[in-house]
């Protein structure tokens, strides 16, 4: 009944599947490419169930956009009470995902549900790539250009509309606002440009993805705390002391790798640690390549925030706050 509701269009990538009650499904894929594979899941973050499975179905397919990919297939993963609570909930959710998947270009192929009296969704995404042309963490050189596609801050925000905080309305709204926005337009980027360095900015804050950047790549990274894009809402909420457990655990975790300059605004260094559902990328460009960078992303509407360079590794701190 559920899916029955679902109004999932043909696709001559599926070859067998679904329609035919299957057990799996069989796909046509592009010779030359090699093969993103994925899977992210979690809790409601929003109340919307259509939102919710907007914002996690975006989540999950930012791990291919930050590897220069695109999706090409996505699987639903969906745990429900299903004897509890009313089957229309399931419905927006499942609706939510699958607008999402197919804004992404990609096909939804099945997926797997299970019963669960705590509301989990997600998706098993399979993507393309180029295999000569594939960004990394590992991928960073001296020199390269940070560049940020989101603010941060949706960490705050969610803990907010969990609280029932004030306004919630509206800090729901700016949270599907930018949690619910697709990495495609910095997928192109990385493609068109060859960028070899990239990642997504979720669960480990901003400065928890650019130390296992800066780990990877051997180099140190210098971040202008202040040139960091952060929802205004989110800074008021942070400055009152309304931060997630997770974020006081990034920054905890990434203490003896970090540096702080003094007078550094503290609730703006906070939410550089700031625990992201579906942030932004970060791009690492060299310095040639910065000015094209920036005109492809705001020419699609995007953000482009420089917020920090790569430098050379060896001792002393691999991030610095400055």
């Amino acid at each position: 009944m559920v899916l029955a509701g679902l109004q999932v269009p043909p696709d001559s990538r599926i070859l067998a599947g679904t329609s035919g009650n299957e057990d799996a499904v069989i796909l046509t894929f592009p010779p030359g490419k090699a093969l993103v594979q994925t899977v992210d899941f979690f809790t409601p973050i929003v109340d919307d169930p259509w939102r919710f499975g907007q914002i996690a179905a975006a989540n999950a397919l930012s791990d291919v956009y930050a590897m220069g990919g695109e999706p090409w297939s996505a699987m639903n993963i969906v745990c429900f009470p299903a004897k509890e609570m009313d089957l229309a909930v399931l419905q927006a959710m499942l609706q939510g995902g699958l607008d999402k998947v197919l804004e992404a270009g990609a096909v939804l192929a099945g997926g797997h549900s299970v019963e669960d009296r705590e509301i989990k969704y997600g998706l098993a995404v399979s993507g393309v790539v180029e295999p000569g042309r594939i960004a990394r963490n590992a991928g960073l050189k001296p020199g390269d250009v940070l560049l940020l596609t989101k603010p941060l801050g949706t960490g705050v925000l969610a803990t907010a509309v969990k609280a029932d905080w004030e306004d919630k309305d509206h800090l729901e709204d700016l949270l599907f606002r930018w949690a619910g926005r697709l990495n495609a337009a910095g997928g192109e980027v990385i493609r068109a440009l060859g960028l070899a360095a990239a990642t997504d900015v979720t669960g480990f804050g901003l400065g928890g993805h650019l130390l296992e950047m800066a780990r990877a790549s051997g180099v140190s990274i210098t971040v202008s705390v202040q040139d960091v894009p952060c929802i205004a809402e989110a800074l008021d909420l942070a400055g009152m002391g309304l931060l997630p457990e997770g974020s006081h655990a990034n920054r905890r975790f990434c203490a003896s790798a970090v540096s702080v300059a003094e007078g550094l605004d503290p609730v703006r260094t906070d939410l550089v640690f700031d625990a992201q559902t579906s942030g932004g990328l970060v791009l690492g460009v060299p310095g040639p390549l910065l000015g094209q960078a920036v005109r492809m992303l705001e020419d699609r509407g995007e953000l482009a925030a420089v917020i920090g360079e790569a430098g050379e590794g060896g001792a002393g701190p691999l991030l610095r706050l400055e």
